[in-house]
């Protein structure tokens, strides 16, 4: 079941995130640490109504934050659409012991029928150069890689944008 989520919510979403990290790491992928994500970042998209979780059971599995917002790294990219209507995805992440089950998919098509039944024109979200499992999850949904853009407290290396267009 995909939900909004509660302040209450969070703890769980941090271990959840802390997990993903730690697997990449032991994967040598270094994409998230210390600094990202954290609980203000978490709470900050709860008390905009823009953080959705997934869950098994009744069980935290994953999460994703789905926002109209768009960041200033963001600005330098040439977008495929104009910005005014886009949603911009953050912090897609399913436990490691539930990756491989389709519960990105659904974060994913559930975001992009948000945005379709909210009339976004399109979709947009970075991910790690670091990260081929990422690009290959991405592109095979149809996102477009765009740009490069940098987040120095994460790494030295870039991250990719993409874009989906209706």
């Amino acid at each position: 079941m995909i939900r909004k989520a509660t302040l209450e919510d969070i703890d769980g979403i941090i271990k959840i995130t802390k997990a993903c990290a730690s697997f990449m790491i032991d994967n040598g992928i270094y994409q998230w640490n210390e600094h990202y994500p954290n609980k203000t970042a978490f709470k900050n998209d709860v008390l905009r109504n823009e953080l959705y979780v997934i869950e098994e059971d009744k069980k935290l599995v994953g999460c994703i934050v789905i926002s109209s917002f768009m960041d200033e790294e963001y600005i330098p990219i040439s977008w495929l659409t104009e910005n005014k209507r886009n949603i911009y995805i953050h912090r897609l992440a399913i436990h490691p012991k539930y990756q491989g089950k389709g519960y990105a998919q659904k974060l994913m098509g559930f975001a992009e029928n948000f945005a379709l039944e909210n009339k976004y024109t399109s979709i947009r979200l970075d991910t790690f150069s670091q990260n081929k499992r990422n690009q290959k999850f991405y592109e095979l949904r149809g996102y477009k890689r765009l740009g490069n853009i940098y987040f120095p407290k994460q790494s030295n290396y870039p991250f990719y944008c993409y874009e989906l267009v209706w």
